[in-house]
């Protein structure tokens, strides 16, 4: 299929769908930092920019996709809503729908957008394609399938011509999810949360954050066997999400360095977008024994499907899959940074004070990477000092 791009930030949606055959013709991407890497990494495509810009989109594009702003709709963020600032952008899907009429359309957002306001930002979508004459199917797919991530998003596609279903609603497979132990395994959390959450995962990380539109970035904390917390690097958070090293790195030419936290956070997973765009070229057969009582949108489930006369939930898991990968402390190839003193005593404190359950052990070696931390005045010979944890 060609593909016209809209919102594309660092091109993760469009490169998942290359490995599938498919071929992005015209991308529309108005931040400059996320230009700066589309210029690099698919210079031979087109950037119009600004998504106003676009008038109608080129005759030959089959598949129109939008990771659309989600600002507005995140937990994490404002929660405005589909008519916020930032996510109402997605009503220029609707001008080029009916502009152009492409034959499909792959929209990708948070999963929260299935809560906020009840349901309203996803009865908004879904009546538009309906109205417009297009069969839709949604799902809510986590990138742990692939990577180290727990990152569940919301895939939605529609089309004119043939069923969703048939690409979003086919593979399941068990996660093969092993117990984890502090002593053994490498375990992410967010050092900025500790009184409400963590976002706590065994042998993954929790789902990277957009960081600030200022620059501030959002990495997760990594609590290592050895008793080490440290942070990610950037290449790795870039692989984290299934690029290449340094993909980012042209941001850094036009902006602060700190801005390619926010790209990559948010970014879709290409893995994900490639098990999407190798069901377009290969669909399968939707299984109708899925399917349950026909809902009428006050409460959205986690995958959904309109066969053009009834909204059906449809019962099938996040995991289209699960990837072989190495753990955690093995998945991370460049030098992590130790959790300073002063962001370790805040995160502890905080904690301390907190309500919540945590792991067996985790307290006590959040304490003790602080009396690690405060023993360091420097790296040793380059390199980051050990800590035994059982010490």
């Amino acid at each position: 299929m060609k593909i016209a791009g809209l919102f594309a930030g660092v091109g993760g949606l469009e490169l998942g769908l290359r490995q599938g055959g498919h071929e992005s013709v015209v991308l529309s991407e108005v931040w400059e930092p996320a230009r700066a890497v589309l210029a690099e990494r698919f210079s031979d495509v087109p950037n119009i920019g600004d998504v106003e810009r676009l008038r109608s989109l080129p005759a030959d594009v089959d598949l129109l996709t939008a990771g659309f702003p989600c600002q507005d709709l995140s937990q994490a963020g404002k929660t405005a809503g589909i008519n916020g600032r930032k996510s109402g952008l997605v009503g220029h899907v609707f001008r080029l729908i009916d502009q152009s009429r492409p034959r499909w359309v792959l929209l990708e957002n948070v999963s929260f957008m299935l809560q906020l306001d009840r349901g309203s930002a996803m009865d908004r979508l879904v009546s538009a394609f309906e109205e417009r004459g297009y069969r839709w199917a949604y799902r809510v797919v986590n990138s742990l399938a692939f990577l180290p991530q727990r990152r569940e998003r919301v895939f939605f596609l529609a089309s004119t011509e043939g069923d969703p279903s048939d690409v979003l609603l086919v593979d399941e497979v068990q996660p093969r999810v092993q117990a984890t132990d502090l002593r053994t395994h490498a375990h992410g959390f967010y050092w900025t949360e500790g009184t409400r959450g963590l976002g706590w995962g065994p042998d993954c990380v929790p789902t990277l954050k957009n960081g600030s539109t200022v620059g501030i970035p959002s990495p997760p904390a990594i609590l290592l066997p050895n008793g080490e917390i440290v942070t990610p690097d950037i290449r790795d958070a870039e692989r984290l999400q299934g690029f290449r090293a340094d993909w980012t790195k042209p941001a850094a030419a036009v902006g602060r360095a700190s801005f390619r936290w926010s790209l990559i956070g948010n970014a879709v997973t290409r893995p994900v977008a490639a098990w999407i765009g190798k069901r377009l070229t290969k669909p399968s057969r939707f299984d109708p024994s899925r399917d349950s009582a026909a809902f009428t949108g006050v409460r959205w489930p986690r995958a959904a499907r309109f066969d053009g006369e009834t909204r059906r939930e449809v019962h099938i898991s996040a995991f289209p899959a699960w990837k072989t990968r190495p753990p955690l402390q093995e998945f991370l190839k460049y030098q992590p940074t130790l959790l300073s003193e002063r962001a370790t005593a805040g995160f502890l404190s905080r904690i301390e004070k907190s309500s919540l359950r945590f792991v067996p052990g985790f307290k006590e070696r959040v304490r003790s990477h602080l009396d690690h931390v405060r023993a360091i005045d420097r790296f040793v010979d380059g390199r980051l000092p050990r800590l035994d944890a059982a010490e």
